[in-house]
């Protein structure tokens, strides 16, 4: 589509959205250059569709043919490095080139859409359209995942006011085994797509004896369930019904775990999510196909789009771009050493953006506050500054050199940039073996991106020695040490009495002693601690709780202050978020 008649230094990203709504790709077209048949896909008005993978893979064989690049970052800021939005530009530029592309990439939770944060669609002529529709719940995945994450609470909550109320006779005739769940030791939580604080810590079952058992309880945000991470990491709709049922929901008072399975609600729990199993066709600004499937969250969840999406982009596309959610630590972390261990797939490119504000800010620049101008630092020349800063671009190329892959740095170009700032990174980042490409596919769309294009397609035409972090076999302790001490450059890690006791449970268990380390700390430090910017040394990793996500088979180690349910700001994006009423279009979304 024509974007050349869209400016972004002079529109909103709604309004560029808006503006391409009318010249949008049909799926239909969509569809039939991908080679879809008509079985495989489902029409979800014009211009969106479901793509059932299981039949696409099993009709194809499911073999890997594209070459597989994937998106991380420096350690994020307040000014935002604009990861998404090189991911289009890169998807868009790999399109200008003649290169059969495709776009992978997450579904933004209400949460940040409404929060400061925002949507997550990209940014000025790099951008996944329809825009309100990407935002605003899109073909319904992530609320079908929060009511199949809630009937699992409601068949908790109500297994125990029967069993409460009623005997074991009474419980036999409705062919009801007691499962004694201990209320103290009820891991799982209600879910909502907001970012909710007040309802992190509720109580439940007040009133008689008919509304339910009194018991603690609480939320997290939809994106951060167990259930969303079984979405991104299941091969197939049967690997998904499979991992349902293995969810812990509770354990009861002798210390037996309590499963979805048991409380037989894990097959309603799949049929809530039949559809969401399918990933959702979208586009590119300049008509690229994208795949739409899982959700954000690295700090606290797995932070990626789905394996399903990813092997059906590589078995249909030359070259599939996806991308890990916030900086290399942790989005590619996980990536890395969970998605690719449950995929089979292996990147052939990694690419590392950053931008020269962000580094500044590393460097030591003062604060950047909400709804205050920006300090001068930031806008003009400050090589003392930036040259600080890069010892945080260097950890990041550290961290994806270890997965042994080179990766390609991409300086996400911003008008204030001087010649001589974009030459000192690119001297850094070559210095440190690292390619090295400016794009500007925000002002440009993919003619922006041709340099980070060349410098990707050149990147996967040389061979990687990729390899996973640590072996399955190696104790649970000992691989969370290894992750502080080679990813995040800590000097080890500090386990409160609580979590010591559950991981060394989980390490006496040979089902979950071999599962795949997830952490949950702060995304704004390579370190627990928010505060420690560029690249911290002398520290240690505090680990609070270690919970476990039976069903997705993660051992997920909470460290610091990290919170589950995040919490909406005091100047937050709804506030901006409206209607026309005689069109009906969403304007505001950004």
């Amino acid at each position: 589509m024509d974007t050349t008649t869209l400016d972004p230094t002079k529109m909103k990203d709604w309004e560029i959205a808006e503006a391409a709504e009318a010249t949008l790709r049909p799926a239909a077209d969509l569809v039939a250059e991908l080679g879809l048949r008509d079985d495989e896909w489902s029409p979800y008005g014009r211009v969106l569709a479901k793509v059932d993978a299981t039949k696409v893979l099993k009709r194809l064989g499911g073999k890997k043919r594209a070459k597989y690049i994937d998106v991380t970052a420096i350690t994020p800021t307040a000014l935002g490095e604009g990861k998404t939005t090189t991911t289009l530009g890169l998807v868009q530029g790999l399109g200008r080139l003649g290169k059969k592309v495709i776009g992978c990439v997450r579904q933004p939770s209400g949460g940040p859409t409404f929060n400061i944060k925002g949507s997550a669609a990209g940014g000025g002529l790099a951008q996944v359209v329809p825009l309100t529709s990407l935002s605003l719940g899109l073909t319904g995945d992530i609320d079908a995942i929060t009511n199949a994450n809630n009937l699992a609470m409601v068949a908790l909550n109500s297994r125990m006011q029967h069993e409460r109320n009623h005997d074991d006779a009474w419980l036999a005739e409705r062919g009801l085994k007691r499962l004694d769940v201990d209320p103290d030791r009820v891991q799982m939580r209600w879910a909502m797509d907001f970012c909710a604080q007040g309802l992190r810590n509720i109580e439940i079952g007040r009133g008689g004896r008919l509304d339910g058992f009194n018991m603690p309880s609480g939320f997290y945000i939809t994106v951060a369930s167990e259930v969303m991470a079984i979405l991104a990491m299941a091969a197939d709709l049967a690997d998904l019904r499979a991992r349902l049922g293995r969810i812990i929901v509770a354990y009861s008072k002798s210390g037996a775990p309590v499963t979805t399975r048991d409380l037989e609600v894990d097959g309603a729990m799949c049929a809530l999510l039949v559809n969401a199993v399918q990933p959702t066709l979208m586009q590119s600004l300049e008509g690229q196909p994208m795949f739409v499937h899982a959700g954000p969250f690295a700090n606290i969840a797995i932070g990626q789009n789905s394996v399903i999406a990813d092997r059906l982009a590589c078995a249909l596309g030359d070259y599939v771009v996806t991308e890990s959610g916030f900086a290399s630590d942790m989005g590619f972390e996980k990536f890395w050493n969970i998605k690719c261990r449950c995929s089979g797939l292996k990147p052939d490119a990694v690419v590392l953006v950053a931008t020269v504000r962000a580094l500044k800010a590393h460097g030591g620049a003062p604060a950047v506050k909400a709804g205050l101008p920006l300090d001068p630092v930031y806008t003009h020349e400050n090589l003392d500054l930036l040259r600080k800063g890069c010892d945080n671009l260097l950890a990041h190329i550290d961290i994806i050199r270890r997965s042994g892959v080179q990766p390609v740095v991409c300086l996400n170009a911003f008008y204030t940039d001087t010649p001589a700032e974009r030459a000192l990174v690119r001297e850094i980042a070559e210095g440190a073996g690292a390619r090295f490409a400016v794009s500007d596919h925000w002002l440009k769309g993919g003619a922006g991106a041709l340099e980070l294009a060349e410098a990707v397609v050149a990147a996967c035409d040389q061979p990687n020695a990729f390899a996973f972090l640590s072996s399955d076999d190696e104790p649970l302790a000992d691989r969370t040490e290894k992750l502080v001490k080679e990813v995040y450059g800590g000097d080890g890690v500090d386990w409160s009495d609580e979590a010591a006791a559950k991981l060394a449970a989980l390490q006496a268990d040979p089902e979950t002693a071999r599962l795949p380390i997830c952490m949950a700390k702060t995304q704004y430090s390579l370190s627990h601690d928010p505060k420690l910017l560029g690249r911290p040394r002398g520290w240690r990793l505090p680990v609070r709780d270690v919970l476990i996500y039976k069903g997705a088979g993660l051992v997920v180690p909470v460290a610091g202050e990290i919170k589950l349910m995040p919490g909406t700001s005091a100047s937050p994006a709804y506030r901006r978020i409206d209607v026309d009423v005689e069109t009906g279009h969403v304007h505001g979304l950004f």
